[in-house]
């Protein structure tokens, strides 16, 4: 059974393995990893676990399932430059893992933080051309608001309205 849980070292090797299936030069989403992280060595990937899990504006969360990392998603808190380009929340399923249902589940949960957060309205963006992620985004309620050119090409951009929790009064 797939759970989300908090970047951990102790799944260097599985995180390796697929990080190693995404194939060089992939874009992983949801993982957090920029271009000047290093994350081969125990000392690498030791300092950006550290740097996700101590991130205060985003939530990052591996899915994994029998101490194999099946993927990644990550909550971004704040409506700032980023997130209005790249949306509030990236997600990526490693390539043998897909076609499970694994991002829709994800994304839901991740949703339902958000709601936590006191967040509600999040946008999220997937590459025109990526059918898998527009449908999964769909799954939860998200509606397309338009299809913008960014730097790495046509973006499809959903809105997903989030209901609060109901506040009752203290008696």
């Amino acid at each position: 059974m797939p759970e989300l849980i908090a970047p951990t070292t102790h799944l260097h090797d599985a995180w390796l393995n697929a990080h190693a299936e995404w194939g060089t030069g992939a874009h992983e989403d949801g993982f957090g990893l920029a271009p000047t992280d290093e994350v081969d060595s125990q000392a690498g990937f030791t300092a950006w676990v550290k740097r996700l899990t101590s991130d205060a504006h985003t939530t990052y969360q591996w899915i994994a399932e029998d101490d194999r990392i099946l993927g990644g998603i990550a909550l971004r808190h704040n409506f700032d430059d980023y997130v209005k380009w790249a949306g509030h929340i990236g997600f990526g399923i490693r390539p043998t893992a897909r076609q499970r249902g694994l991002a829709t589940w994800a994304l839901g949960r991740m949703l339902n933080q958000a709601q936590v957060l006191g967040i509600d309205r999040v946008l999220v963006v997937c590459a025109m051309h990526n059918v898998a992620s527009a449908k999964t985004i769909e799954r939860v309620g998200g509606i397309l608001e338009e299809v913008r050119n960014t730097q790495h090409g046509p973006a499809r951009r959903y809105w997903i309205e989030l209901a609060q929790p109901t506040q009752h009064p203290a008696r």
